[in-house]
């Protein structure tokens, strides 16, 4: 139940908490997904970088290996290039070493120089011309004997028959030029360092073409190294060179010299990554001539290193941008909610029936604009309001005595009859017509309704003023001048009578003969024109000034309840630009003029 209370009061019924947490989940999975794509694209661009690195050291260690491979193709050119000296090299590998010196020997004095071409001393000066060497072997074919050279200078003779060792089945198998040094040469020459290679190259002799011996070279393995320090980029991982068998020619990590290297299954397959001992991407390098392949074992553990720091800063400018892409909105939006909410509690207040609250918002958006726009509702709402009901009480005031006589209006009305007919009855008609008229006005007066038509408010004054009439002995005319179109527009009741009684009360001059009062209805632009004009008293400029200012300000005098009760009405009806003008000047008419809106 908790949770449901939570989820409506919070949720369900909260739009703001709605958009916020709809716009926090595509935020969030838009950095989110944005932040993995990235991520997988520079750390597999660090990938193919790390990944060329290493290439470009193994491109180093194959040139730098080519390069020995063929220099010691080289040595071997080079001898055929010298006629005689191919001829000592071959007479040297299919004779004994004894044989080989009588031959040389003699071969000096025929030609009467010690100059002539030596095999041993040519290959022992080639020893000292590579300082990566540590061995040079010249093996005899025909006669199974191994020349070791391990310094510049003589070799020394090893006897390799094939009943003492297995050296001579060893050099007679078919393979690649490039190797380890074998276990029985090792022994043979009392060479046992593990971080060797080697190359060799078939001897043929010049004019059979027929192969008559070997020249194996063993070189140091660590000078490699210097290759890869040339490199203009530190690679990841570990780069080898291997046989076919797998037997490792240079490993730059150092496990593995001496050993057949444990995963050639997964090198010689042609996945670009493979477990060796861990997962890692496996490169290739293969040199057909020598017979050799340069591997690169790049682990993925150590590749992910690379891109690690990467990730961390991925992550920490994600989860920043996170946490101002829903911050910022958050309170964004929760400002808005507190300006909508109090909005909202404002409405209610009005609803409660509270018209003086009022919104201060100065800001220019929306919800500033929706402030301002309620508080001109609630202005023109009081309006209405002071327009309807205080229109109502002031007709009440002004229809206060008709309303008494409502007690028993038919008693009333009886009552004026039988006199009407008893004065009628004694020859005075000039009563009867009094009576009578003012029977109609009480009838008119005891109306209800607050509005009545044109017609009927000068019918009421029309009345009142033939009583008048009839009272005065004709010292007294009046006229009304209304077009039928105007009789029917609807007005306040009671709008015309008290500007007439107004006239009799106090601007009719009882010593005069031609009083006169004329009402006259017209139109222009929209509005319906009401002129009531007298010759009567004529209002002093002060008095003038006086009356004007208690119509404004009814509340500092108690005077002129009349007019000021049908001016007040017309600014609530229709607004405050409407009211009663009156205009008088000493001798001459006085004029109280009224505007009427009318309908479209």
């Amino acid at each position: 139940m908790g949770v449901k209370k939570v989820y409506r009061n919070y949720f369900q019924n909260n739009l703001f908490v709605k958009v916020i947490l709809v716009f926090a989940v595509i935020v969030n999975l838009t950095i989110i997904a944005f932040s993995y794509f990235l991520f997988h694209s520079s750390s597999a661009s660090i990938v193919r970088s790390q990944l060329n690195d290493q290439r470009d050291a193994m491109d180093r260690v194959n040139l730098y290996m080519e390069t020995k491979y063929e220099w010691v193709q080289n040595v071997v050119q080079d001898m055929y290039r010298n006629n005689l000296l191919a001829d000592n090299v071959s007479y040297l590998l299919r004779h004994s070493y004894q044989e080989y010196i009588q031959y040389t020997l003699g071969e000096n004095y025929a030609n009467g120089s010690a100059s002539a071409a030596n095999a041993l001393e040519y290959f022992g000066n080639k020893l000292g011309t590579d300082a990566d060497i540590r061995n040079l072997i010249l093996y005899s074919a025909d006669e199974q004997l191994m020349y070791a050279y391990k310094y510049a200078g003589n070799p020394k003779l090893y006897r390799t028959n094939a009943s003492r060792s297995y050296i001579p089945d060893i050099m007679s198998l078919e393979g690649p030029n490039a190797g380890t040094p074998n276990v029985w040469i090792r022994k043979a020459i009392d060479q046992w360092d593990t971080r060797l290679y080697s190359m060799r190259a078939q001897i043929n002799d010049r004019t059979t073409l027929k192969n008559v011996g070997q020249l194996l070279v063993y070189f140091d393995s660590e000078m490699i190294r210097q290759a890869l320090l040339r490199a203009s980029s530190p690679f990841k991982g570990t780069i080898l060179v291997l046989t076919p068998n797998g037997d490792v020619m240079f490993d730059s990590s150092g496990d593995y010299y001496g050993q057949t290297y444990p995963y050639m299954e997964q090198i010689n397959d042609s996945e670009d990554t493979g477990n060796v001992g861990e997962p890692a991407y496996i490169s290739r390098l293969t040199q057909n001539a020598a017979g050799y392949t340069v591997v690169g074992i790049a682990p993925k553990r150590e590749i992910a290193e690379a891109y690690a720091g990467l990730k961390r800063a991925i992550v920490l400018i994600g989860a920043v941008c996170i946490a101002f892409a829903v911050l910022i909105p958050s309170l964004l939006i929760v400002n808005i909610a507190k300006r909508t909410n109090k909005i909202v509690r404002f409405m209610k207040k009005v609803e409660s029936g509270d018209l003086s609250v009022r919104l201060q918002d100065a800001r220019e958006d929306e919800l500033g604009q929706i402030s301002r726009s309620f508080n001109e509702m609630v202005e023109e709402l009081n309006r209405t309001i002071d327009r309807e009901y205080k229109s109502e009480i002031k007709l009440k005031q002004t229809e206060l005595a008709a309303l008494q006589a409502r007690i028993n209006p038919h008693f009333l009305y009886n009552t004026l009859e039988v006199i009407r007919m008893r004065a009628m009855s004694q020859g005075a008609g000039d009563v009867g017509e009094m009576i009578y008229s003012l029977a109609a006005l009480f009838r008119n007066s005891v109306r209800t309704g607050p509005d009545c038509t044109l017609g009927e408010e000068l019918e009421t004054c029309r009345l009142y003023l033939e009583l008048f009439r009839i009272r005065f002995k004709d010292r007294i005319s009046y006229s009304i001048d209304c077009s039928p179109a105007y009789a029917s527009v609807v007005i306040p009741k009671m709008l015309l009578q008290p500007i007439v009684e107004n006239y009799i009360v106090h601007g009719m001059e009882n010593d005069r003969t031609d009083n006169r009062i004329a009402i006259e209805v017209g139109a222009a632009e929209g509005m319906l024109q009401i002129t009531v004009t007298n010759n009567g008293k004529s209002i002093d400029p002060d008095r003038l000034r006086q009356i004007r200012a208690e119509l404004d300000y009814p509340e500092q005098r108690e005077s002129s309840f009349g007019l000021r009760s049908v001016h007040e009405r017309l600014k609530l009806m229709y607004g405050p630009e409407y009211g009663i003008e009156i205009e008088s000047e000493p001798g001459k008419e006085t004029q109280v003029a009224i505007g009427i809106p009318l309908a479209d």
